[in-house]
């Protein structure tokens, strides 16, 4: 009886986006992908969504939307509507982000221009490490090229800016408000568009100033683009801080990427990461991926429903209500992969978090890159491509960006979604739930890493018995290694201690 009574509440959210014409930017990223599903199984009333994707690896735009589309995220949405259906709602427009003039053609440049109704920008490059010239003609070029583009929309009412929490890194904390961009904007991207490669990497440094890397540079630059639109066009700044694998719907656990807690679980279990420089009691901020889009519809239609122009910016965030530290991420990791071990570990899942850079440093050399380079070369000798070595480069880039964020905190004001959740009702809050009240961090974990097993390492549930038994064996070998390491450190003691004694002796007994 009472589920009937929460049916017959209406859905405000769908009838305020109900007929409406979408362009989503952005749409064949992690983010994307699950917001395209989110319109097409929850929003089946909205006119039209309209996807900007560009060719990549010799695939054209079309062909990676099918991909898309049938992929297992949409399994429920194409049980639900039909894979026809679907293709139906959705119009690929070939573009890319990083050229002039977005790479549209004119007939479709037009089309837009006379039909799309709400502006979803999120297309960026996500690489902390990208070259600058890069980062700024993605990123920062291309925002400003789709802001103009926004202004040409004869029927424009919203223009969204899919931001992070993590671009003004000098706020220790962040409110809803729009800041100062580190540099301008336009001097930039002239800067870059007439300087060669080489050039612009030699003074990335000097162009960035104090913050770590180009991801956040060129998002704040961003920023300040949309800032300035806000008085011609209607726009607002959507701010998610970490973006991690769906919590609940469509399919709990499910990423396509291994950033964030997840690549860092993933390393761990596999047990090619053993050390971290890293302050164990500091606490990274976190959104699941569902959740935030639905922050993203529920703003759209704040802004639109109750023309709360005041309100630009929202903070997706949660450290308000879960603080999660490091430490906390890896141990609850450890128990999750005893349960759910992964496939082919290398060494038995252990390691810590190190304060001291140095103490970091020496087990870097001992247990990241001698046994590396001792594996590869068993490797190389068995026929067999080494493959451990590459594998820890590119875990030292990544520890090289994790230390900055890893050994600073930061704090964030998430007033604007708070006040959004006292105004929906409970089929919104069923639909486009933005709390975690009923959130068990554990469960999501375990989610988390079965999912990966499956969608990232194409390790099946029916691997796992098989798993479980090279887990117990490499738990001796992990024990038999240790023993060995600490035998040969006090061997090594007692002999320096026995050579120190000798030498002290000897001139005793000269003296």
């Amino acid at each position: 009886m009472e589920q009937n009574k929460i049916d017959d509440i209406p859905d405000r959210v769908a009838a305020t986006l109900a007929g409406r014409r979408i362009l989503l930017t952005g749409g064949t990223g992690f983010l994307g992908k699950v917001l395209i599903e989110k319109f097409l199984r929850c929003l089946p009333d909205i006119g039209h969504l309209y996807v900007l994707i560009r060719s990549k690896k010799g695939h054209d735009p079309k062909y990676r939307m099918q991909e898309i589309l049938n992929s297992a995220l949409f399994e429920k949405v194409r049980a639900q509507r039909g894979l026809p259906a679907l293709e139906k709602s959705v119009t690929v427009v070939s573009g890319d982000m990083s050229v002039l003039g977005l790479g549209l053609s004119a007939e479709d440049r037009k089309m837009l221009c006379e039909n799309v109704e709400i502006v979803y920008h999120g297309a960026a490059t996500v690489r902390f490490d990208e070259l600058l010239k890069k980062a700024v003609l993605l990123n920062t070029r291309g925002t400003k090229q789709m802001i103009e583009l926004a202004k040409e929309m004869k029927h424009l009412v919203l223009f969204v800016h899919i931001s992070t929490a993590y671009c003004h890194l000098e706020e220790k904390v962040l409110g809803e408000k729009t800041y100062p961009p580190p540099a301008d904007p336009h001097q930039i991207i002239k800067c870059v568009e007439w300087m060669d490669d080489n050039v612009v990497e030699a003074m990335t440094d000097k162009i960035l100033g104090k913050l770590p890397n180009t991801y956040a540079f060129t998002k704040a630059l961003s920023e300040g683009l949309v800032e300035e639109s806000m008085s011609h066009i209607p726009s607002i700044i959507l701010r998610p801080s970490i973006i991690i694998p769906i919590w609940k719907e469509p399919i709990p656990g499910w990423t396509d990427n291994i950033n964030g807690p997840t690549g860092l679980l993933i390393g761990a279990g596999k047990g090619v990461i053993r050390t971290m420089y890293c302050n164990e009691t500091s606490y990274a901020d976190y959104v699941p991926v569902d959740i935030a889009c639905n922050a993203i519809l529920l703003s759209t239609w704040n802004f639109l429903y109750f023309k709360e122009y005041d309100k630009r910016v929202y903070n997706f965030t949660s450290s308000t209500e879960f603080k999660i530290s490091w430490a906390e991420i890896i141990e609850r990791g450890r128990k999750i992969m005893h349960r759910v071990p992964l496939n082919g570990i290398v060494w038995y899942p252990g390691g810590s978090m190190k304060k001291s850079r140095f103490w970091h440093n020496v087990c870097v050399l001992f247990f990241h890159l001698i046994p590396a380079y001792i594996i590869d070369i068993l490797l190389f000798l068995l026929g067999y491509k080494p493959v451990l070595c590459r594998v820890h480069r590119r875990i030292m880039k990544g520890f090289e960006v994790l230390e900055y964020y890893g050994n600073n905190q930061w704090d964030f004001v998430n007033n604007h979604v708070l006040d959004i959740r006292k105004k929906i009702n409970e089929t919104e809050k069923r639909l486009y739930q933005v709390h975690g009240d009923d959130m068990d961090i554990d469960a999501y974990f375990e989610d988390c890493i079965r999912a990966a097993r499956i969608y990232i390492l194409n390790e099946p549930p029916e691997t796992l018995p098989a798993a479980r038994r090279h887990l117990r064996v490499m738990y001796w070998v992990d024990v038999f290694a240790k023993i060995l390491f600490f035998g040969l450190i006090i061997y090594m003691l007692a002999s320096w201690y026995g050579s120190l004694r000798t030498l002290f002796t000897d001139n005793a007994m000269r003296a």
